[in-house]
């Protein structure tokens, strides 16, 4: 447990925390300077602060205690904000984390990766842009919205925020039909290409799928798109997951994603 204490003691202490160290930006001004000045500086600042840009790092790293501590210096060093950490995946002397961090315009994401590896134990497994809402409790606010959308439109809301709350690039629920496969609802930035084979329905469980199947459109394919997929509301019938660019979707997630579908089901059941 060394390795979220740390962090859980932090937001404990600052509930709105974000962990950020000082920069050149943050130099005291100079002594006499006009308040009018300062005052355009710091609505300037808050303007720049407005364009920034996140990324969404998954690491790898030694669960010891100041792990979490040096990997922050680091990536302060070259101006980073932590806006939020989640333990994805946690296994015997390692942990796998989400860092939701933002740089200024401008600055390369490449300076991420070359301070983080920089601490002894650390591996950036992935780096993307993230554009979703930060917020604790995903899964349950998910839950939540389905179970009190219309009927009908319960499988929409779940795809429509499944990419937020499990942070991929898209959902979809698909099931099988005559001759082929037929998509019953679609995120935003669902693939144009459609699936026309799905040999893997039908589903017991939540698993990760092989993302160089037979069965997977060359587009996906080419966009190096990695994918899942679960049961909801019977075997015959999945929500399926998109990832661009990776990274694998771990164990963990998989369970995650089990997990949701499983309560949807029950959800979905229970108005049959």
């Amino acid at each position: 447990m060394c390795h979220s204490s740390l962090w859980e003691r932090a937001d404990q202490a600052h509930p709105s925390h974000r962990l950020r160290m000082p920069t050149r930006d943050d130099a005291p001004s100079t002594p006499g300077t006009p308040a009018a000045s300062t005052g355009a500086a710091r609505s300037t600042a808050a303007g720049a602060r407005m364009a920034d840009v996140s990324y969404l790092l998954r690491v790898y790293l030694e669960d010891r205690p100041g792990s979490l501590g040096v990997l922050a210096v680091q990536l302060g060093s070259v101006g980073a904000d932590i806006l939020s950490l989640e333990v994805v995946e946690r296994g015997d002397g390692y942990a796998v984390d989400d860092l939701v961090v933002e740089m200024a315009p401008g600055a390369l994401p490449d300076s991420l990766i070359t301070a983080a590896e920089k601490v002894n134990g650390v591996r950036v497994d992935s780096i993307r842009p993230y554009s979703g809402v930060l917020d604790t409790h995903r899964e349950l606010e998910l839950v939540d919205q389905v179970a009190t959308a219309p009927r009908n439109e319960r499988l929409q809301v779940l795809v429509d925020n499944a990419p937020r709350v499990l942070r991929v690039s898209w959902a979809m629920v698909i099931t099988r039909a005559s001759g082929g496969v037929l998509q019953l609802f679609g995120s935003s930035g669902a693939p144009e290409t459609p699936l026309t084979r799905a040999d893997w329905l039908p589903l017991e469980r939540a698993a990760q799928l092989d993302a160089e199947g037979d069965w997977v459109p060359d587009a996906w394919k080419e966009m190096d798109t990695r994918l899942a997929a679960a049961p909801v509301g019977s075997n015959e019938k999945a929500v399926l997951l998109g990832r661009i660019g990776g990274p694998d979707f771990r164990p963990s997630e998989v369970a995650r994603l089990g997990y949701l579908a499983g309560i949807v089901s029950t959800v979905l059941r229970a108005d049959a």
